[in-house]
């Protein structure tokens, strides 16, 4: 099974932004942490992160056709892109939306997720393990 997972904006700068909310790993830290979860199961992972709306766009629709299903954690495109969820409604893969944080539990913009209905499930609030959990979900599905 192949399964692609898309970071948005500012998920590189895990272990400098915003410590006490995101803590103090990085985003290598976050990788490491999915590669090793993963060992004993039959999936390959792919991982791209980039802080452009269109270059997810881009990569998306270059490259789907390759992937059994998609774990992505778009960032702040989260609350506003409407091209992002309309590229996940045009490529219509098994898709499950991960945050690090609740963002039902933050600021009054970032509760809103433009993606939230188009998606199989979101999966929230659970630090790495939020991707984790996703990978388990996301397997379990496309048996």
């Amino acid at each position: 099974m192949n399964i692609l997972i898309i970071n948005g904006p500012n998920l590189n700068m895990l272990g400098h932004r915003e410590i006490d909310i995101y803590g103090n790993k990085s985003y290598k830290d976050l990788i490491d942490h999915i590669k090793k979860s993963t060992i004993n199961k039959h999936v390959k992972l792919k991982f791209y992160q980039t802080n452009h709306e269109g270059k997810i766009i881009d990569y998306l629709q270059k490259h789907y056709h390759k992937y059994d299903g998609l774990i992505i954690n778009p960032g702040a495109l989260t609350h506003y892109s409407y091209v992002l969820r309309d590229c996940l409604i045009s490529i219509n893969k098994p898709t499950i939306e991960v945050h690090l944080s609740n963002i039902n539990e933050r600021e009054d913009f970032r509760r809103i997720s433009v993606i939230k209905d188009i998606v199989n499930d979101s999966i929230i609030g659970l630090g790495f393990e939020s991707y984790t959990k996703a990978i388990d979900q996301l397997m379990e599905m496309i048996k």
